[in-house]
Order: structure tokens, then C-alpha cells, then sequence
């Protein structure tokens, strides 16, 4: 089940009631998550109001062709980078004509870690109506929790955005 935050409604749900409150749509760029966020979103009644695509950009083709992000960067800065991040959420916001996105890049393990982007490291983007916020996470545990920890952090950078 989701977060439960101020008063008893999960994150999900207070992402979905203020996009309704804006009358906006979301969407979202899955990496490392491979769309628990987007599931997250839909466990919400009524979320087809302001919910209507996402994408699940797991190789950095997909990254390129369904959001834009240039190859250029992947090359530079690789696809767990804040610049990918950036990228895949203003793309994705641009691609589904949404006003909002969130956007995961990241190596939930057990193994892609390096020395200098190990294991958990974790870019999550936010792009509402063209102003981008990128976050650098650092989670623990299991490739589930940190893909757990990924959807919550995720979740709540959209809900500080949009607010």
C-alpha cells in the first residue's frame, strides 16, 4: 500500500487531488522503477482524469526515441545522471502534452554499481510546465527496496512541485 502522510490519504492520492485542484495531467518516466509509479498513481480512483500515458524507458534507446533525450548526454554523463533525468522528465511532460512529470533514472541493484555511481544511487526529475527540479538519492537495501524507496521519493518530489 502507499505512504501514508498528513491525514490519512496516501501520497498518490494527494498527487492526484492537486493535479485535479489544477485541472493538469501527469506523466511519468520510468527507469529503475519499470512503472511502479505509474501503478502507484493508478491504484487512485479517478486518476484517468489527469493521468493518461507513461513510459518505460529502460534501455537508452527508449530513453532517445520515445523522450528526447540526446544521445549526446547518455554518452557524456551515462543514463544514471541528473542531466538524463532532466531530460527524460521535461520529455516526457513535452510527449504526453502534460503539464507534469516525474522522471526515475537509477541502479536498484545488486549488481551496475560502481565506485562512483554505486548501488541505490537514484536521479528522480520533476518537470511542471517547463521548471525542472532533480533530486540525487542515495537508498538502501534490496533492489525492491530501493525501488520502493525510488516510487515514495519520487511521489513526494511531484507533490512539492506541483504545490
Amino acid at each position: 500500500m502507499g505512504v501514508k502522510v498528513k491525514s490519512e490519504q496516501t501520497l498518490e492520492e494527494q498527487v492526484v487531488l492537486k493535479l485535479k485542484e489544477k485541472n493538469w495531467c501527469v506523466s511519468t518516466a520510468e527507469s529503475c522503477t519499470g512503472g511502479l509509479i505509474s501503478g502507484r498513481l493508478v491504484n487512485v480512483p479517478g486518476v484517468s482524469e489527469v493521468f493518461k500515458e507513461g513510459y518505460i524507458t529502460y534501455s537508452n534507446e527508449a530513453k532517445n526515441k520515445l523522450l528526447g533525450v540526446s544521445l549526446d548526454t547518455l554518452k557524456e554523463y551515462g543514463a544514471v545522471s541528473s542531466q538524463v533525468a532532466e531530460q527524460m522528465a521535461r520529455g516526457a511532460m513535452e510527449a504526453a502534452d502534460a503539464q507534469a512529470a516525474v522522471a526515475v533514472t537509477g541502479i536498484a541493484g545488486p549488481d551496475g554499481g560502481t565506485d562512483q555511481k554505486p548501488v541505490g544511487l537514484v536521479y528522480i526529475g520533476c518537470c511542471v510546465q517547463g521548471k525542472v527540479s532533480v533530486t540525487e538519492n542515495h537508498f538502501q537495501g534490496s533492489r525492491e527496496e530501493v525501488r520502493q524507496q525510488t516510487v515514495a521519493a519520487a511521489l513526494n518530489l511531484l507533490l512539492n512541485c506541483l504545490s
